[in-house]
């Protein structure tokens, strides 16, 4: 019986996160929703075409649209649509579904998005660790100066860094993406990666440091050593799991942000990702591609911090007796 009860504790929390999980996933399609609405421009002139301007044309796909009904009536259909996952389809070129849009176009986000956030994890874990361990010397400076420089340094500013070094100078990668890859794919993810993972990677270095340092401190960690446990045992055992947890949250925010931070990489590689093509529909004004990929982001984000929280209790005993 006393067992169920951490049990229950884990799932009541699982339970409420997810519950503010989807109230600020709906708020957060209601601010898009209206940011469209209220902005200039209108859709059934954009989706006809001036061009093709007459006035009962117009009337016309106003009222295919729905455009002609009461704005809540509209927004609880966008809703209902968005739930079975038809985003409606985009004003321009083919006027394709938005949902096939975003399906082509979020496997190459993930194909960075995924190995950014691993780079970064493992960077900061290990290279945080060292600098704790030697806290104060050659190496915790050297460490910490990179990790300065790696938190300062924008996107934008890497990207030409890099292409200037490993496609003008040593040549041996691509420049930007290409529909028929003459290289292996590989090759043409190692700059964007190291580009989205740089951030990250330096952020959880200086997290991982300080936790350690603090965990390092602690009488726990004096004991063991006065009993003799292996340097090893010591650092990776008693020391890194018990300073992780802060370690883990920031992992799961830093992988959310990579999906919004991929836009400029991916519009400066030219990678058809779900930042390309967002860039792409905030230039043309195609709104139903905007909110999908606003909305759809937000939900990932929510998703992958809901997965963190759920993880912290079976690493951390007590977070479990807190949520008994």
């Amino acid at each position: 019986m006393a067992s169920s009860r951490p049990k229950s504790g884990i799932w009541k929390a699982l339970g409420l996160r997810l519950f503010y999980g989807v109230i600020s996933l709906f708020f957060l399609a209601l601010v898009t929703f209206l940011i469209d609405e209220i902005a200039p421009g209108d859709a059934a002139l954009v989706k006809m075409g001036e061009k093709n301007f007459t006035q009962e044309r117009y009337e016309q796909v106003k009222h295919q649209m729905g455009l002609d009904r009461p704005m809540p009536v509209r927004f609880a259909e966008y809703v209902g649509n968005a739930l079975q996952g038809d985003f409606g389809e985009s004003y321009y070129g083919t006027r394709e579904p938005v949902s096939e849009i975003i399906g082509s176009a979020l496997p190459m986000t993930l194909m960075l998005a995924v190995p950014a956030i691993l780079l970064a994890a493992v960077t900061g874990l290990v290279f945080g660790t060292i600098a704790a361990i030697r806290e104060n010397r050659m190496a915790d400076s050297s460490i910490l100066a990179a990790s300065t420089l790696g938190v300062t340094v924008p996107n934008f500013v890497m990207a030409p860094i890099l292409v200037l070094i490993f496609v003008h100078w040593l040549d041996v990668l691509p420049s930007s993406w290409e529909v028929n890859l003459r290289a292996p794919l590989p090759f043409y993810l190692v700059m964007p990666v190291l580009i989205m993972a740089a951030r990250p990677a330096a952020t959880l270095t200086r997290l991982t440091r300080a936790s350690m340092i603090d965990t390092l401190k602690m009488e726990f960690i004096k004991l063991a050593k006065a009993k003799g446990v292996p340097p090893w045992r010591l650092y990776m055992v008693h020391g890194l799991r018990n300073a992780i947890l802060p370690v883990i949250t920031a992992i799961g925010t830093s992988f959310g942000f990579l999906l919004t931070g991929s836009f400029i990489v991916e519009s400066y590689f030219i990678m058809p990702g779900m930042g390309f093509e967002a860039i792409e529909a905030i230039k043309k004004g195609d709104a139903p591609v905007i909110m999908a990929c606003v909305v759809l982001i937000g939900a990932m984000f929510i998703l992958v911090n809901t997965i963190v929280d759920l993880i912290q209790p079976f690493i951390d005993p007590r977070i479990r007796e807190v949520q008994v």
